[in-house]
């Protein structure tokens, strides 16, 4: 009797194992659904209909796994996030040349949409719109951070000499994140390039230039 007890027992356990791991997977799912038609159509245009449809399950069906479609875009958003910069900390921290750490966080910027393009463009096209929602505060602190990283890297390499001393940090920053956020419109896994191969020729771009001899400047 008590062996069956513990055999049931087991048998409980795994079962519900089984369970929790088959929710998870059903969750991770409907959220790479849910981020293809966020990065396609856009945050607002996406209803809940659009994603259960997508998935396959009643609309009904969908609250099971999130309670709205604020929770969705919240999950998709987070992951990201939580990845992107827990690795920007991680670079600043090496304490490397200001050349070497502005490599690095442009190559983890690129190639953080192997995992994460269309958050990349959900974030692009609707974190301005989504900050404004208190569940989504953390977009403005994560705005800061990115910036907080870039300008602080640009400033050291002019202070130290590496990077020109006209360079104004901040104007500079705004291109830089819009010219790499904006790959994640574009890149296609598995195309021509990879984007380890597309963050070489960006850093060639953004450190060498593309010219040869200094550029002649407009008379006044």
């Amino acid at each position: 009797m008590a062996r069956r007890s513990k055999q049931s027992a087991a048998q409980g356990a795994t079962a519900a194992r089984n369970g929790r791991g088959a929710e998870s997977q059903r969750q991770a799912e409907v959220l790479q659904l849910a981020a293809g038609l966020f990065a396609r159509d856009g945050y607002n245009a996406t209803t809940v209909r659009d994603i259960a449809d997508a998935a396959g399950i009643l609309s009904g069906s969908l609250y099971h796994h999130f309670r709205s479609k604020e929770a969705i875009a919240d999950a998709i958003l987070s992951a990201f996030l939580d990845e992107i910069l827990g690795r920007y900390d991680e670079i600043v921290a090496a304490d490397g040349s200001a050349r070497e750490t502005f490599e690095a966080l442009a190559t983890a910027s690129l190639l953080a949409m192997e995992q994460h393009q269309e958050a990349i463009v959900i974030y692009q096209n609707d974190g301005r719109h989504l900050a404004q929602l208190e569940r989504f505060a953390y977009l403005a602190d994560a705005g800061r951070r990115f910036e907080q990283a870039w300008v602080g890297v640009l400033q050291r390499g002019v202070e130290e000499g590496e990077f020109r001393r006209s360079l104004e940090p901040g104007l500079t920053y705004r291109f830089i994140r819009a010219t790499l956020w904006t790959v994640a419109r574009w890149y296609r896994p598995g195309g021509s390039q990879s984007a380890q191969e597309i963050a070489e020729q960006y850093l060639s771009i953004l450190l060498d230039g593309i010219a040869r001899g200094k550029r002649k400047r407009a008379k006044d």
